[in-house]
């Protein structure tokens, strides 16, 4: 074992998701660390324990539960730094347990639906297991080649897909003014709220600004490095184009709720560019502390795939239309 996972603190969180779709959620006492945040319950392991085994001691010895770590999945693990202490936050989610959850340790206790969870009040490392809880397993991205011309039948086409289901949305037209992209999100705004849908505008942050609910911004690789903080409210979603580990490192430092990494296939839009591989991808994946799709080359019936290999989902453009 190297001197960095030796120091590294592995901690279990559990994901309760009750019939309703509720999260439970405990907050931090007074006294401690980030006391007054929100967070998922669970704790560090103890010396040559399981993972597994950790998380069954912690949701009983905290809430009276017993839960069967057969019956759990895992949904996201979360490297994370507070000053000089180093955490990997392994959350699993389940939807069935033994007894009533209590407060065992003095702690808080709510239910919430996800959706209407306030991200500000979670304590960071939690946030990142909230969003990979919130979003989707497929993240769909407009054709490059869509001319302005075809805006009301695309408006159609995206107006169709939310109500079909689809939750996430990036509206990618590079041959399109930024005034035609928004008007065109402004049109779909009030179905994506009402679907609990994001529609992305990318590299467009002035614009999500403006439009506010339901519109976030998917940022370029290029625009990573100019920021040095979240540019949109937590209400707002944000994604970030990633290829390498250092772009993973910025999306998780500027507050990004998810990144996209690619290519993971090789893809005919990106000819001579080497391919990631399934193998790669999870390497790199495993340094993020946020969710991240598999991009480049990908269907949706890769989604299972994708998840196998510590992605979020998958994302794509042909393939996704």
């Amino acid at each position: 074992m190297n001197n960095r996972a030796a120091a590294q603190v592995h901690v279990m969180a559990g994901v309760l998701c009750d019939a309703q779709g509720r999260v439970l959620l405990a907050q931090r006492p007074p006294g401690k660390h980030l006391a007054g945040f929100w967070e998922f319950p669970g704790g560090k392991l103890e010396p040559d324990e399981l993972p597994q085994s950790a998380l069954v001691r912690e949701l009983h010895e905290e809430l009276g539960i017993h839960i069967d770590a057969a019956d759990g999945t895992p949904l996201i693990r979360v490297p994370w730094r507070y000053g000089e202490r180093e955490l990997l936050l392994d959350a699993w989610q389940f939807t069935r347990w033994q007894g009533a959850p209590a407060s065992l340790e003095g702690q808080a206790l709510q239910w919430s639906l996800p959706m209407r969870v306030d991200l500000a009040t979670l304590a960071p490392a939690d946030r990142p297991i909230l969003q990979a809880l919130r979003l989707p397993s497929l993240y769909a991205i407009t054709p490059a080649d869509v001319v302005p011309e075809q805006a009301e039948s695309w408006q159609l086409r995206l107006d169709a897909a939310l109500a079909q289901g689809v939750r996430l949305i990036q509206l990618r037209f590079p041959l399109w003014s930024a005034a035609q992209v928004r008007a065109l999100a402004a049109r779909l705004q009030k179905r994506a709220v009402q679907c609990d849908a994001n529609i992305l505008l990318n590299g467009d942050i002035d614009g999500a600004r403006s439009l506010g609910d339901g519109i976030g911004v998917h940022l370029r690789s290029t625009q990573l490095h100019a920021l040095d903080e979240r540019p949109l409210p937590w209400a707002q979603v944000v994604g970030a184009s990633c290829h390498v580990v250092s772009e993973l490192g910025r999306a998780a430092h500027v507050g990004a709720d998810f990144a996209t990494l690619s290519p993971v296939a090789s893809t005919a839009s990106h000819p001579g560019v080497e391919a990631l591989g399934w193998l790669r991808f999870q390497a790199l994946t495993e340094t993020a502390a946020l969710p991240v799709y598999a991009l480049g080359g990908m269907m949706p019936a890769q989604a299972d795939e994708a998840r196998r290999h510590g992605a979020q989902g998958v994302a794509g453009i042909g393939a996704f239309w």
